[in-house]
Order: structure tokens, then C-alpha cells, then sequence
């Protein structure tokens, strides 16, 4: 009897286990992708709405919109991160919507992933509420990006999930200064030639 009762608690424990893996996989399996075809290669980030909501209606909006098609990436610094999504081949800014709201303590309760090497964040001013369009990847662990009580850091809501090695292309590109930029702008221009929603 006693081995009875091991057992179907066994099998009930088995049978939670497998609902959870499922349910994380299925998680895992919603979470949108983008690819970015860039001049120097094709690399696709995958993001997080369980962790970012609003940030990532609001980026992929702007991937909808066509909005990141012709941009550049503007500011390259190698041991730091590479920006882009904001400015045009003639580094004129393009028009973006009103900024969304600040998600980066909220993203991170959530257990959303810090600013470690591969993941995609907001760009902003110094007002946290201030991002609109222009996104960076993170090119090394820059911990002084993450949200704390003190400070509200960078929103983290996605990652580079395959074309890294593009991503470390554009980061040793040889930079000086372009437009209205005094340094970091890559010399040859490295142009996003699409952003497509993949998944």
C-alpha cells in the first residue's frame, strides 16, 4: 500500500514537472524574433514581452513600420556596445512616435536579463522616460546599465540569439568622426538594410 501511494505521488510529480517544462517551452517558443539584414551580415534578436511590454509593442512597431530600413548604426564603441536604429545614410534623425515608458526595474523583477554581452536595450537621454526608436547591443557585461533602486539603467528586453559574429564585426569597425557626431561613427558606413519580424 505505502508502495501504492509512492508511487502515484511519483507519477503526479512527473506529470507536474513535464506541464512546467511544456509551459516553459512554449514560453520560450512565443517570444518574437527579428532578423537584420545589415551590410555587414544578418543577425536575429529575440524579445521578451513577458519581461517588457510595453517596450517591445513599441520596438516591434517600429520594426512593422519599416522604420529601421535604411538606418545606420551610428555609434560604435568596441568595448562597450554598438547603437543604432535612429539616423538615416545622411545622419539626419528620422521621425519616431512619443517615447515609452521606462520598463527596466520592471523588467528585471520580472527576471529579465541584464546588460550582459548579446543584449538588446533602449537607448535614451538622460530622462529614463525618453526612448523612442534607437536600440544598443551590448558588446561586453556593462553592469553600471542595469536598473537599481538608485538609478533606473537601460531597459533589457531582448538578446542576439544567432549572428554574433556580426555583431563583434561592426564592433571592431574602425570609427572617427560623421554628420553631427564627433567620434564613434563607423568610417565606412555599416547600414540595417531591413528589420523583419521572423517569428
Amino acid at each position: 500500500m505505502k508502495f501504492r501511494s509512492f508511487s502515484a505521488l511519483a507519477t503526479a510529480l512527473i506529470a507536474v514537472a513535464t506541464l512546467f517544462s511544456v509551459a516553459q517551452n512554449a514560453l520560450a517558443q512565443e517570444a518574437p524574433r527579428v532578423k537584420f539584414a545589415t551590410t555587414a551580415g544578418d543577425f536575429v534578436v529575440e524579445v521578451y514581452p513577458d519581461k517588457a511590454p510595453k517596450t517591445v509593442e513599441n520596438f516591434l512597431q517600429y520594426v512593422k513600420d519599416k522604420h529601421y530600413d535604411g538606418t545606420v548604426f551610428h555609434r560604435v564603441i568596441e568595448s562597450f556596445m554598438v547603437q543604432g536604429g535612429g539616423f538615416d545614410a545622411k545622419y539626419a534623425e528620422k521621425k519616431t512616435r512619443a517615447p515609452v515608458a521606462h520598463e527596466g526595474r520592471e523588467a528585471l523583477a520580472q527576471g529579465g536579463p541584464k546588460n550582459v554581452s548579446g543584449t538588446l536595450a533602449m537607448a535614451r537621454t538622460s530622462d529614463p522616460h525618453s526612448a523612442t526608436a534607437q536600440f544598443f547591443i551590448n558588446v561586453k557585461d556593462n553592469a553600471f546599465l542595469d536598473p537599481t533602486v538608485q538609478n533606473f539603467g537601460y531597459t533589457v528586453f531582448g538578446k542576439v540569439v544567432s549572428g554574433m559574429e556580426v555583431v563583434q564585426k561592426i564592433r571592431t569597425t574602425a570609427t572617427g568622426p560623421g554628420g553631427p557626431f564627433p567620434s564613434d561613427v563607423p568610417k565606412t558606413p555599416i547600414f540595417i538594410n531591413s528589420a523583419t519580424l521572423v517569428k
